[in-house]
């Protein structure tokens, strides 16, 4: 990591410095989003922006660069084609207040960060084996279409995952599949995809989107439709999708195995479709 975008300034890491008195330390109060360069390359900067207009808008703060900004940022931070592919992490605050108060000042200061970092290839195990998940149930807040900071819930799933020999953890509410810790869910029956509505209850990933759009492009059979726990535990494969680990195939759940306990067959196929929309962002033949 060369340099950090913070509020206004382009500074090496270790310059980079945020008051102790910022709400996003005291209290999580803020924003982010994290957009994949590939190449030089964003897959789908505008879509992400747009969620992160939405998540400010959520909690009653105003967009601090507005689109144009943001771009310009992003570009900077993850070089000109051909680059390395990165992870480009956004972060808006409500920013220091004199005191430490629950109420929202009247006029905040948004602290403003994004910053880039190495985007690593994925694991060819994962291909081959695929990941482990556990399921717990959903015990974080009613609005978790907000790209919050506020994330002790997804730590504690991720954790509990990590407690239980596991790689991720999915999470249910009322007997309805939400989302896993930091993913997206998918369900395969039979040769449909299923995949939870968007709601207040899980994130409108970007790369469930493409996944979709995907699906549609490739004449595989989906819908969006609530999953019910039983209908994740009798699944012919599960996916778990995020903008930085792309689509992981789960090939055991709760110590059960998947299916075959292999990577499936439409899992397969996907991420194909996945890899080659990939190859063409990197060369810079598509936006989405």
């Amino acid at each position: 990591m060369k340099e950090i975008y913070l509020n206004g300034r382009f500074l090496p890491p270790e310059a980079a410095q945020v008051s102790v008195l910022d709400r996003g330390f005291l209290f999580g109060d803020g924003v982010y989003e994290v957009v994949p360069s590939y190449g030089g390359h964003f897959l789908g900067l505008d879509r992400h922006l747009s969620r992160l207009e939405h998540s400010l808008a959520a909690i009653g703060l105003g967009d601090p660069l507005g689109r144009e900004g943001w771009q310009r940022v992003a570009r900077r931070l993850a070089g000109e084609p051909p680059a390395p592919d990165q992870s480009l992490y956004l972060q808006i605050t409500r920013g220091v207040a004199p005191t430490r108060d629950h109420r929202c000042p009247a006029v905040p200061s948004p602290t403003v960060l994004a910053m880039s970092t190495p985007l690593a290839p994925r694991d060819p195990a994962i291909a081959r084996d695929g990941i482990r998940c556990i399921t717990r149930p959903d015990i974080r807040w009613q609005r978790c279409d907000i790209k919050s900071t506020s994330l002790l819930g997804a730590v504690l799933m991720r954790q509990a995952a990590a407690d239980a020999g596991a790689d991720e953890t999915i999470m249910v509410r009322d007997g309805r599949v939400t989302e896993a810790a930091a993913a997206n869910v998918f369900v395969v029956q039979g040769q449909r995809l299923l995949t939870p509505p968007c709601d207040h209850h899980l994130l409108a990933g970007i790369t469930r989107e493409l996944v979709l759009q995907l699906a549609a492009h490739g004449a595989i059979a989906y819908s969006e439709q609530p999953i019910e726990d039983t209908q994740l535990r009798t699944a012919d494969e599960i996916w778990l999708g995020s903008s930085t680990r792309e689509l992981l195939p789960v090939t055991r759940l709760d110590g059960l195995p998947v299916g075959s306990g292999r990577p499936g067959p439409l899992w397969q196929r996907m991420d194909a479709l996945y890899q080659d929309y990939k190859s063409q962002v990197r060369n810079g033949h598509v936006q989405f």
